[in-house]
């Protein structure tokens, strides 16, 4: 097991989207692309997640476009991404036919490989994006959402490896996206898997509750084939492990990797300059270790978000009220892990419940879970809850992956951007697909509409819309207005 460990880097997506509000640019990137280019990391991430959301809503940038432009700057080292499965890089199932254009355009331009999860870790919904990027000639690695509950368990997980490993993955990530999974836990999972696969173990988690290097380090010693670090200041927090950190706690270890300390300092050096202009959006809270993730078993960011909504609602004295409520949602809806969106909606549905009394106010998000509009949970829905859902919604539950009830999209979405003289291609259409006015604004506004601009204060999580209130969600550092309809 002396093989060198490998270190993916993510300070191009998952440093700056979970340290910056994802506004770092392209054109910040692209200075230092020969740089990270060179050290010889097993991957750069530089899409997926929310860049594509935030960049085009915020930065004024075409998503495509960016990706170009790093794969020609970072043409060494292997380009890779997360993927929601059937929910792309947005926040609910789409069809088919658009799921696989995006991933065929996304090979197009660059993409090596597809980092495909499920937000309630079923196969169902990761299966398409699977075949996918396979049919593209690229890499796909089947994630696992870790989490805990009376029903997630080592053998459970391992079992979902293996699951996934029959549906042709290429390798399998163990993705801590609360950075909870602790150093033991996380040697029984990795060697569980080591054992159970022919394909290489990968691990992605977060440094929020202070555990994320101890527990790359259990990994290692498991025997886990990469794993994933940043660059400070974009590091540690409710970021990955910085990379020079992870090497310097790896002093001496056999498997230790051999890259160039220099470099590493270069790049921190460089990103410092960056992370110092990004300062309207950054936050000291984001930056330390936050040992409430530990106690509320909820993601960092979920944690700091609904901090500034329980003030602006007036609940600020109903903190303790609203967290213990969030295992009590996540079970009556059949245990689900917490990843975005799931991680909102059951935040969301928390509040209402702490509000307004239990289930008075159900979101509509919360009741697709409950009738399976999301895909199957891990444990059954509570019969109750899925009655009140199905008879506030008018709809009926569902068993069958739920893609299978959705109509092919691609050719709506030409013709649609086609009436509005947009462009209609296929990588103009998955977009429109995800995020139609936001990619309208691209075309309507102006550079300098897309300046950046220091973050506005919050706006009022509950606010009138009509006949209607909103509970505003953040949703990877971009707010989203969810309707609920409150009932006497």
């Amino acid at each position: 097991m002396a093989n060198k460990v490998k270190f993916n880097n993510t300070v191009l997506r998952d440093g700056h989207q979970s340290l910056a509000a994802t506004r770092m640019r392209t054109q910040d990137m692209l200075p230092i692309c020969p740089l990270l280019d060179s050290v010889g990391f097993g991957a750069l991430e530089t899409w997926g997640g929310a860049t594509i959301d935030s960049g085009l809503r915020f930065l004024g940038e075409f998503p495509f476009d960016r990706l170009d432009a790093l794969k020609k700057a970072c043409p060494k080292t292997p380009h890779m991404m997360l993927l929601r499965g059937q929910n792309i890089v947005a926040y609910k199932n789409f069809p088919d036919d658009v799921l696989e254009a995006f991933v065929k355009c996304s090979a197009k331009h660059g993409m090596d490989i597809f980092r495909i999860f499920d937000a309630l870790n079923d196969p169902r919904n990761m299966e398409c994006a699977i075949k996918a990027a396979k049919a593209a000639g690229k890499q796909a690695h089947g994630t696992i959402c870790y989490t805990t509950s009376p029903v997630h368990t080592v053998d459970k997980f391992v079992q979902l490896g293996k699951d996934l490993e029959a549906m042709g993955c290429d390798a399998i990530v163990l993705k801590d996206m609360a950075g909870l999974i602790p150093p033991y836990i996380t040697t029984q999972i990795i060697g569980g898997l080591k054992a159970a696969v022919k394909i290489p173990v990968w691990i992605h988690t977060h440094e929020t509750a202070g555990m994320g290097a101890p527990t790359y380090y259990a990994a290692i010693d498991a025997g886990a084939d990469a794993i994933d670090t940043s660059i400070s200041p974009f590091a540690n927090g409710t970021g990955q492990p910085d990379a020079a950190r992870m090497m310097a706690l790896l002093q001496g270890h056999p498997r230790k990797p051999d890259y160039d300390m220099g470099s590493l300092r270069k790049l921190r050096e460089y990103f410092e300059k960056v992370y110092k202009e990004l300062g309207g959006y950054t936050s000291v809270k984001n930056e330390l270790i936050d040992s409430d993730a530990l106690v509320y078993q909820v993601p960092g960011g979920m944690l700091s978000n609904f901090r500034v909504q329980l003030k602006d609602l007036n609940m600020a004295d109903r903190f303790e009220e609203v967290f213990a409520e969030v295992p009590y949602v996540r079970e009556k809806l059949g245990w689900i892990p917490l990843v975005t969106p799931t991680s909102q909606i059951v935040g969301t549905q928390a509040v209402l419940n702490v509000k307004f009394g239990r289930w008075k106010n159900f979101s509509p998000a919360a009741m697709d879970i409950a009738l399976g509009y999301y895909g199957r949970t891990p444990a059954p829905v509570d019969p109750e809850v899925q009655a009140l859902a199905a008879k506030m919604s008018g709809k009926a539950p569902i068993t069958c992956r739920p893609a299978d009830l959705l109509k092919p999209g691609m050719d709506d979405l030409r013709k649609e951007l086609r009436e509005k003289g947009l462009p209609d291609d296929d990588e103009h259409c998955v977009i429109y697909a995800m995020f139609p006015q936001p990619l309208i604004d691209l075309y309507k506004k102006s550079p300098a509409d897309y300046a950046l601009k220091p973050p506005p204060q919050p706006a009022s999580a509950l606010k009138p819309t009509g006949d209607q209130k909103c509970f505003r969600v953040n949703i990877d550092g971009v707010a989203h207005d969810v309707a609920i309809e409150e009932l006497s």
